[in-house]
């Protein structure tokens, strides 16, 4: 272990826990896709290849990142969060459509297909990171404030929102966590968030008073899911998905069926990746289920202790971010599952099928593990500084 260890800087419970997750993740979807294989044809073994292959990519490219330094990542922010938007706009007039949905775009000769807005997550993250370092002077002042800050969040969250409600509203909630953290005028913080919540309410009025211009494809879907949640219809045919995933989390018990065994799994749409928690409950148990909670909150902690560790401002709200992201991703599915949510579009980062979100989730932790290995280096030298000097004297 030590051995592997030497090529893997950072934090090793870091890479611990990714390698157990991922791991795990090529055991559970080869066991939830059958509910795939069913509706869309293939094999459950050309899909396990095919998750493979993601996990290839994310892990190599995680690899890869760790071994640089994280001040590149802060030159690149701008062009990264222009890159983001590029995407997203290209995306909206040529991304692969799903259920009214353009979230994808189909990558030429390989055919795999990458979801933009995974991306833009994380770019937004590293500009906001950076903004507020840049910035900072001039946060007294609402027009650079809303110019320099808000608007950008605001930007990103409109290009997700038409087709991803979901992902606009947490990229929207962590983004405002983080200019929290980084001590945003609280004034101009809640002036984001009325900002962000009158367009909102704009574009539902245009799009209920001009419905021919179907603004919102997707505003019947929100409504249906929010209602079957909390409302009448909470028991109902419509809402099956969301009962089977309640079933399965019962059916699972404290120890689970066991692997492969599932009932659930043949009936719940997305069993692989929205419904993944419930699927995973079914077959691991009550006790399987806790202690993945307490992988993920591991997981947070040692993001944040690394974040807290940094000695560049820039370092510490970068992790903490992506601490948030991958976090509350794991947490809403959890919600969902357990119907304290409404149906969404979220799934188990490291876990769930593998596509763009494994890469990025890969490509995250990668940043965080080089703020690590740059924290670790620096603490370094400052111990032989600290020895020269005692020798000297």
């Amino acid at each position: 272990m030590q051995n592997i260890f030497k090529y893997l800087k950072g934090d090793n419970v870091i890479w611990v826990i990714t390698i157990l997750l991922l791991g795990l993740s090529t055991l559970s979807v080869y066991s939830f896709v059958p509910i795939l294989v069913k509706t869309a044809g293939g094999t459950p073994f050309g899909y396990l290849f095919k998750h493979i292959i993601y996990i290839a990519i994310g892990f190599s490219a995680m690899y890869w990142i760790h071994r640089q330094d994280p001040k590149y990542v802060e030159r690149l922010s701008k062009f990264i969060f222009y890159l983001a938007i590029g995407l997203l706009i290209f995306t909206f007039f040529f991304g692969v459509r799903v259920n009214d949905a353009s979230r994808w775009v189909r990558i030429p000769i390989i055919g795999l297909t990458f979801q933009s807005s995974d991306f833009a997550k994380l770019a937004l993250v590293i500009f906001l990171s950076r903004r507020l370092i840049t910035n900072k002077d001039s946060f007294d002042s609402w027009k650079k404030s809303l110019f320099k800050v808000i608007f950008p969040i605001l930007l990103i969250c409109a290009l997700i929102a038409k087709d991803n409600f979901s992902t606009a509203a947490l990229i929207f909630l962590v983004s405002l966590l983080i200019l929290f953290i980084g001590k945003f005028p609280l004034s101009k913080l809640l002036g984001g968030i009325g900002i962000g919540l009158l367009g909102l309410l704009l574009f539902v009025l245009l799009h209920l008073a001009l419905p021919a211009m179907n603004i919102l494809p997707r505003f019947d879907t929100w409504m249906n899911r929010f209602f079957k949640a909390y409302g009448e219809g909470g028991a109902s045919v419509e809402n099956m998905q969301a009962i089977n995933a309640k079933l399965a989390i019962h059916n699972g018990g404290y120890t689970g069926v066991g692997v492969g065994d599932g009932d659930l799994k043949h009936y719940t749409p997305e069993a692989y990746a929205d419904f993944f928690y419930s699927s995973f409950v079914e077959e691991f148990g009550l006790i399987g289920a806790i202690l993945l909670v307490f992988l993920y909150l591991i997981l947070f902690y040692r993001i944040l202790k690394i974040g807290l560790n940094a000695k560049h401002l820039f370092e510490t709200y970068l992790s903490i971010g992506i601490g948030l992201l991958l976090l509350s991703q794991a947490l809403v599915n959890m919600f969902v599952c357990t119907g304290l949510m409404p149906v969404t579009g979220q799934n188990m980062p490291f876990l769930a099928m593998g596509g763009s979100a494994m890469v990025m989730s890969c490509i995250s932790l990668g940043i965080v593990l080089a703020i690590a290995r740059k924290n670790e280096t620096n603490g370094k030298d400052v111990s032989a500084m600290k020895n020269e000097v005692k020798n000297g004297n």
